[in-house]
């Protein structure tokens, strides 16, 4: 947790915490300089040492940054400040819908459509903008009062086509809202964000989730499983046209539901039409269980029962000798009883002792020496490695290596040379070859993003620079206006750029201390593309026209568009009684004469 009051880069004051997360924590914040409330979104002190929770944080930054919609929540800036890594975010006045449910339970038919109308607008940005949002759920959307939505935490949100930061096959999200195929395991689309926001609007609608369970485990089940609830049994009066985009939408095959959000957009528009509000329940085209395993459970047959014995009838004997008999038998199978536990016991004993002898000597694994297969196809490699006996990782480790070409094994784990058990599972490394990047054309962009791309995704050392320049009002401050590598520069992973940018005023001079006139401020802030608002007090401290106070302290930064505000001196005006000492007489008589 970060203490109220504390400034962020210089510029962004806490002003209380509003959430906790399992990756960040988000707190109301003041952004100093554009004098405007704003959200800050801090990665975890226990994570900031995590170079993937790192990665996976920025990208969140750069994920939403390239989305511009009036339903996606605005991102401002990102940086690290002194081991905080954090990103200043649109601040949103309003609840989450989550909240609005608990409040209210189910949401009318109008606002229910015009909520996933704004939703699926949004999330159609997003995708085609090639990013799969993958943790749609009401507590990541927010309602502000007038009833427009802001999708937000783009925190676990994957670009389609980023190679580097797609290459996972974990099930993330609230379990409540992951469709089937990410709860088995398997990887995200875009039909998977489809698939939460049919459960949102099933939400919505009810007031309650489709799939409940005692356990996370158990849910995920259901939504491989149970077909989702009608509707339209908990309320009649949705029509069918609306619960066939829910089915729709929560299809348990990939290939059933909509294509994309544009698509559930078309059906939501259209959904209340009078041409449709009794069309037939909706029939899916492919199978909603394909390959499932049936389960045939043999039932169990009655034992039958022994035929009855019929009592042979035997001739009567004497008492006397009917006792010894029986007598005898008793001692005989006593004695028999003994005779079978010993020898029991006498072969368990003897057997346990031929075990510990023999079952180390059968069950031990020898050891055998890994065997080098660098510079070896991947395919070759694994042939080798279990020609003698070993198990292979089924996905190999991918590096960079400018001696082995691409696709070629660098190494394996356990290495080359290691005498290790006969079955152990080797992993092997294979070459991406050398990771070149050739350097783009960088002038005129935000250094910030700028370096956020080079150090996170290409792995280069970016130096920022200060350049002195001829016109500072052709430049912003944050623009680069040079760079040390030509355009075209071959780089690989570790090469070090620097970035210039103009060489503006650090911040803001004394215009008290330094004696200015209010004309010279405000051609110092036309010069600077500054704001000036002008007040003037009446006073015999500072001569007429000097300024005797500012709003914005001395080296503070200056931001082009900001608004900076002065105090002016003017003369007292003169009193009205003749006969009334003025303040300049009554200064006269302490003067000495």
């Amino acid at each position: 947790m970060i203490e109220k009051g504390k400034i962020i880069s210089g510029r962004y004051e806490i002003i209380k915490s509003i959430g906790e997360g399992g990756m960040a924590n988000v707190y109301v914040g003041y952004d100093t300089i554009l004098n405007r409330k704003v959200a800050i979104k801090v990665l975890r002190g226990d994570l900031a040492n995590d170079e993937k929770f790192v990665r996976r944080f920025q990208r969140e930054a750069l994920s939403a940054s390239s989305l511009s919609h009036p339903n996606i929540v605005e991102m401002y800036d990102v940086g690290e400040d002194d081991g905080i890594y954090y990103i200043i975010m649109e601040y949103i006045e309003g609840k989450t819908l989550k909240q609005l449910i608990k409040k209210r339970g189910s949401i009318t038919l109008s606002e229910a459509i015009d909520i996933m109308l704004q939703l699926t607008d949004g999330i159609t940005q997003a995708h085609d903008s090639y990013i799969i949002h993958r943790d749609l759920k009401p507590q990541n959307i927010l309602i502000k009062d007038d009833g427009t939505i802001k999708i937000t935490d783009f925190g676990i949100a994957v670009a389609l086509n980023s190679t580097q930061l797609t290459q996972t096959n974990s099930v993330m999200g609230s379990v409540h809202y992951i469709p089937p195929e990410q709860a088995s395991g398997k990887g995200s689309t875009i039909r998977s964000d489809i698939y939460a926001m049919g459960i949102l609007f099933y939400e919505l609608l009810t007031g309650s989730l489709p799939f409940r369970g005692d356990n996370a485990v158990e849910i995920a089940l259901k939504q491989m499983h149970d077909p989702i609830p009608s509707v339209r049994k908990k309320n009649p009066s949705i029509p069918q046209s609306v619960e066939n985009i829910i089915l729709k939408a929560t299809a348990k095959n990939p290939k059933n539901r909509y294509a994309d959000a544009k698509e559930m957009h078309a059906d939501l528009l259209t959904a209340l039409n009078e041409d449709r509000i009794d069309e037939p329940r909706l029939i899916f085209k492919y199978p909603e269980h394909d390959g499932e395993e049936k389960i045939v459970v043999k039932k169990k047959t009655e034992p039958t029962k022994p035929a009855e014995k019929q009592e042979e009838k035997k001739e009567e004997e004497p008492v006397a000798t009917k006792l010894e008999e029986d007598e005898d038998k008793s001692i005989k199978k006593s004695n028999r009883i003994i005779l079978i536990l010993m020898s029991i016991f006498a072969g368990i004993v003897l057997l346990g002792a031929i075990l510990l002898v023999l079952i180390p000597k059968f069950t031990e694994i020898p050891d055998v020496k890994v065997p080098d297969v660098s510079k070896l196809s991947v395919v070759e490699a694994e042939e080798k490695l279990k020609s003698v006996g070993f198990e292979v990782a089924i996905e190999t480790e991918k590096e960079a290596s400018e001696e082995v070409e691409k696709g070629k094994v660098i190494k394996t784990n356990p290495s080359a040379g290691r005498s290790i058990k006969k079955g152990t599972t080797i992993t092997i490394y294979e070459s991406l070859g050398e990771q070149v990047y050739e350097m783009e054309d960088f002038k005129g962009e935000n250094y910030i993003e700028v370096q956020t791309i080079l150090e996170t995704v290409h792995k280069l050392k970016v130096n920022i620079e200060k350049k002195d320049v001829d016109d500072i009002d052709k430049y912003d401050e944050q623009e680069i206006i040079d760079q040390d590598k030509p355009v075209g520069t071959k780089l690989v992973e570790g090469d070090e750029v620097t970035l210039y940018i103009p060489n503006i005023i650090d911040g803001y001079p004394d215009f008290v201390e330094d004696g200015w006139t209010a004309d010279e401020v405000q051609s110092f802030c036309d010069k600077y593309g500054v704001r000036l608002k002008i007040e003037y007090e009446e006073t015999l401290q500072y001569s007429e026209g000097m300024v005797i106070s500012q709003s914005r302290t001395p080296d503070s930064p200056i931001v082009k568009g900001a608004t900076i505000k002065i105090k002016v001196a003017i003369a007292p005006t003169a009193t009205t009684d003749p006969l009334e000492p003025t303040e300049d007489s009554v200064i006269n008589d302490l003067l000495p004469q």
